[in-house]
């Protein structure tokens, strides 16, 4: 068994990557299976280097709140900004903290640095506005889309005043309220304003698709793209806002299956513009349905990638990432009747696994699903197996 599974191993490279590929797909996603360690980051920041040196890969999009990685997206492309302002407003979930992070935007703005636009990388986050204790005030959203059609548009053609949309968002607070994630009476979600400003955010993203051929001409197909994500963004979170309004017993399950539907939507979008190399939680990427229990109560739904590949097939790839030990967070040594016990067996410290041959070589041997002593690890599913394309294994994470 074990010079079978060793036959599945190769090192964690660029070349290794494609050889389990028919070829180069628009979207090339890597996760993982914790969040926090910049070993892993680490290894993201060389595996997608060589991939975009050797594959030609342009934008490189991770787990984090797509208004702010516009603020990343300028620095790498143009120089707008400092590395540390990026990094402390360009990310969220506190992101911009990781030291493999800031090394990523380094790397990004070094590379492009004397390069024509055609040729340079782009960033992205691809997350919406969203956090675990609650959503953004869609105004940032709302009043940019509203702006930049403003300028270019005839003022008849429009629902609304930037005037009517200050007055039903009213004060941000009233949004963000952290209070609103458990309790459904303090979110503002369905509220009569609410419902209004989800009706002209309808209207004007109506009015951005209409105006299409002008808009372009205009300003510019990249203006134009970034006007289309302020639509998704404001539509998103005013129908997440509506959703934490909601006392149906779905609520949760249609709160995190919003949130992987915004993922999915920012995602397509990416693949649009050319091919992009993608990073977020296993989770986040993969194929099968996302489980979890939150207040007792069994969650399903759709990933992001579940629903991308749904809408790219074989234009999406998936390369999840399994560990053997984070010590420091009470992970230890996988029980060798795991899939991680079994490959932390060998010898090697991180290596690209086929996963269709693993599958193959486990036979009838049914692995047991690991349990986690750590909220914040989640172990892989042997069950998921045959949905990776690849997956990356990495022994030992140290603390970071």
């Amino acid at each position: 068994m074990a010079t079978d599974i060793k036959e599945t191993t190769h090192a964690v490279e660029a070349a290794s990557v494609m050889k389990l590929l028919s070829a180069r797909p628009r979207l090339l996603a890597l996760g993982e299976p914790t969040h926090g360690e910049d070993t892993l980051l680490d290894l993201r920041n060389e595996l997608f280097r060589q991939l975009v040196e050797q594959q030609g890969y342009r934008t490189i999009a991770i787990e984090s709140d797509c208004m702010r990685g516009l603020v990343v997206d300028d620095y790498v492309t143009s120089g707008t900004g400092t590395l540390d302002e990026v990094m402390e407003h360009g990310f969220s979930h506190g992101w911009g903290t990781s030291a493999a992070n800031r090394e990523l935007v380094r790397w990004m703005r070094a590379y492009n640095d004397g390069r024509p636009a055609p040729e340079r990388l782009r960033f992205a986050g691809f997350d919406g506005p969203l956090e675990i204790t609650g959503a953004a005030s869609p105004r940032q959203a709302l009043t940019a889309l509203h702006g930049y059609l403003s300028a270019r548009v005839d003022a008849d053609l429009f629902p609304c005043t930037a005037e009517t949309l200050d007055r039903l968002l009213g004060d941000d607070d009233r949004w963000t309220n952290p209070a609103a994630m458990m309790d459904p009476t303090r979110s503002v979600g369905k509220s009569a304003e609410a419902n209004e400003l989800r009706l002209l955010a309808d209207d004007l993203v109506s009015l951005l698709d209409e105006q299409t051929p002008h808009l372009i001409k205009e300003t510019s197909r990249e203006d134009w793209d970034r006007a289309r994500l302020y639509g998704r963004t404001a539509t998103g979170l005013l129908r997440y806002h509506s959703w934490m309004a909601d006392t149906a017993p779905s609520r949760m399950t249609r709160l995190v299956g919003l949130r992987d539907r915004i993922m999915a939507d920012n995602l397509l979008a990416i693949a649009e513009r050319g091919p992009a190399l993608v990073h977020a939680h296993n989770g986040h990427l993969q194929r099968e349905k996302s489980t979890m229990r939150m207040g007792g109560r069994p969650l399903e739904w759709w990933s992001a990638g579940a629903l991308v590949s749904a809408h790219l097939g074989e234009e999406y790839a998936f390369l999840a990432t399994a560990l053997g030990t984070i010590r420091h967070q009470g992970v230890d040594t996988p029980a060798p009747d795991s899939v991680e016990g079994l490959l932390y067996a060998l010898p090697e410290d991180r290596y690209v696994v086929d996963a269709a041959r693993l599958a193959t070589a486990l036979g009838d041997t049914r692995p047991a699903p690991r349990v986690s002593p750590w909220f914040g690890y989640a172990p892989l599913d042997p069950a998921h197996l045959a949905g990776f394309d690849g997956l990356v294994f990495v022994k030992d994470v140290p603390q970071s």
